[in-house]
């Protein structure tokens, strides 16, 4: 018995570890290819629907999809009305497992078509210059899938009579000696163990090939796939902890989807088994067995989606009133952390989300340029101190958040993921430190100003007017780098020339002040005055240097 228990477990794991890599290979195939089927299930509900059901039966996990759901949510990529789809659609294409287990069936030698399958996957990984190694991680998973299912139907019967070990039958017995208890029970138990190996993919190849095995095993199968849906929220639980209000609000739709669906079935249990077993008529044997619990398995999810995607809005309204925001939460204390669920499980997610973050640094560098420029208009104390007093604040602010990113970025960089992405991290490494030299820049000709006014120095109002087109042009390069780090894309050879005009023009631009500003001084102008000006029109022209290195950088 503890043989055939190793034996269980050891098969639970070789799939597992299938899954987990089929997973992974197709993730970092994929790369940012990630960021267009986002794109696709932000169009309406039924999209995501399709993008949820599409990716889930693609890379074997909706724990995976509502993962990545719960990290885009998190990075203010998707809103919250549009993962409701997504969600209900991740749970429809989880089944598709239990259809490959039950459509191929335990009759057919399955390592006489996994085994050639791993080998495939091997030799892409191997051959380095077919450059196919995620792709060849992806086969090998999808081999050791089947290798680990067959193993796991193997566990369950005597290796020399083929018949099913008398202590499965005790155990399917002693769950009915329950009685009308038993069902609920083995909803429990669907809940622990699908928790406890975070599949509910495994869990439903479990119950069917143990019911292959044992087809009295019917009604507590059903209880069991049952359970597992409620079991398979761990994950985006998980991922949602430490996350933003909305992140955790798409985890509750997820439980709250899973739940509602589950306890609909519970309710209707008899009369929905009963319209499983009239859609495949016949007798319940170990031939048909797996068609009926993949059937239910897909069928009460199905329902549960036609029920409830009519109302996405009022869903998402429901979370909020449940989970509300902190109230007195302020954006003075910056926080991005590294969520290990979500690096374990989706590795690319992290990628996608550092990307927004570095936009929302950048976000804040327009803000504070944009500051500036008004603040060169109306140079008196009172404006330049307010001025300097909130482009301090946010200075601080980029302070931060370049510091957590630099952090958060430095994680990512060992994480499996695309060569493209850990191009796309080292991008992300010097632009965020770009940005936070600008930021430090903009502060400190804040401060110029307010030193000007303070000691009332004669700026003329031309001078200061002459300011204008050259901070203008700056802004223009700062504007163009910004709608690109958004996207950490290289530039064409048209967009790198067109910046690369506009730092000649700043370049230009300064040398004609600091021209006219040397006459003055040598006309006997205020020396104090000239050489703050100078310093002014040389940090300015510092800022566009800075934004044309982020242009090289993406070149």
């Amino acid at each position: 018995m503890i043989l055939k228990i190793l034996s269980f477990a050891g098969s639970l794991c070789f799939l597992l570890y299938g899954m987990k890599m089929m997973s992974d290979g197709i993730q970092r195939s994929a790369g940012q290819r990630l960021k267009s089927a986002l794109n696709f299930m932000t169009g309406s509900r039924f999209a995501g629907l399709l993008t949820g059901c599409i990716l889930t039966m693609i890379i074997q996990s909706s724990g995976a999809t509502t993962v990545m759901l719960v990290g885009f949510v998190n990075a203010g990529l998707v809103t919250l009305e549009q993962t409701v789809g997504v969600i209900f659609g991740a749970n429809i294409g989880t089944t598709v497992t239990a259809w490959i287990v039950a459509l191929i069936g335990f009759d057919f030698d399955m390592k006489l078509f996994a085994i050639p399958i791993f080998g495939l996957g091997y030799l892409l990984l191997a051959i380095k210059k077919l450059k196919k190694e995620s792709l060849g991680i992806a086969i090998m998973g999808f081999g050791m899938l089947f290798i680990g299912l067959g193993w796991l139907s193997s566990a369950f019967k005597n290796p020399t009579t083929g018949e099913t070990i008398p202590e499965l039958i005790s155990l399917v017995g002693a769950l009915d000696d329950f009685g009308g208890f038993s069902i609920i029970i083995a909803v429990f138990v669907g809940i622990f163990f699908t928790a406890l190996i975070h599949s509910s993919s495994a869990m439903t190849a479990i119950v069917i090939t143990i019911a292959a095995a044992e087809p009295s095993f019917w009604h507590v199968g059903a209880a069991l796939v049952i359970g597992s849906t409620i079991g398979s929220t761990i994950d985006s639980i998980m991922a949602s902890m430490g996350g933003s209000a909305d992140a955790r609000r798409t985890a509750l739709i997820h439980v709250m989807f899973n739940c509602s669906a589950s306890v609909l079935a519970l309710i209707f249990f008899k009369p929905f088994l009963f319209l499983i077993e009239t859609i495949i008529p016949g007798d319940i044997n170990a031939k048909n067995i797996s068609y009926h619990i993949a059937l239910l398995n897909t069928a009460f999810k199905v329902i549960a989606t036609m029920i409830f995607i009519p109302f996405p809005k009022q869903i998402a309204a429901f979370t909020r009133q449940i989970i509300k925001e902190k109230k007195n939460e302020e954006n003075l204390v910056y926080k991005f952390e590294f969520n290990e669920k979500t690096a374990h499980d989706m590795p690319e997610t992290c990628v996608i989300q550092a990307q927004k973050e570095v936009a929302r640094l950048a976000d804040v560098v327009v803000e504070m340029f944009d500051y500036l420029q008004m603040g060169i208009k109306k140079i008196d104390v009172k404006s330049t101190n307010e001025n300097y007093e909130k482009m301090a604040k946010m200075e601080d602010y980029t302070d931060q958040m370049h510091s957590e990113l630099a952090h958060y970025l430095v994680r990512c960089s060992s994480l499996p993921i695309s060569e493209q992405s850990k191009e796309n991290v080292s991008h992300m490494l010097l632009i965020a430190e770009e940005l936070e030299s600008m930021a430090d820049g903009c502060l400190s000709i804040s401060g110029q100003l307010k030193k000007a006014a303070e000691k009332e120095l004669p700026f003329r109002e031309e001078d200061l007017e002459k300011l204008i087109p050259y901070f203008e042009l700056s802004r223009q390069l700062l504007q163009f780098i910004y709608k690109n780090v958004s996207k950490i894309e290289r530039l064409s050879r048209d967009q790198f020339d067109f910046a690369s005009e506009l730092e000649e023009q700043i370049d230009a631009e300064r040398k004609s002040l600091k021209k006219v500003a040397r006459k003055r001084l040598e006309s006997g102008a205020d020396v104090k005055a000239e050489l703050l000006y100078l310093d002014i029109v040389r940090q300015i022209e510092k800022l566009g240097d800075r934004c044309y290195s982020m242009a090289d950088e993406l070149k």
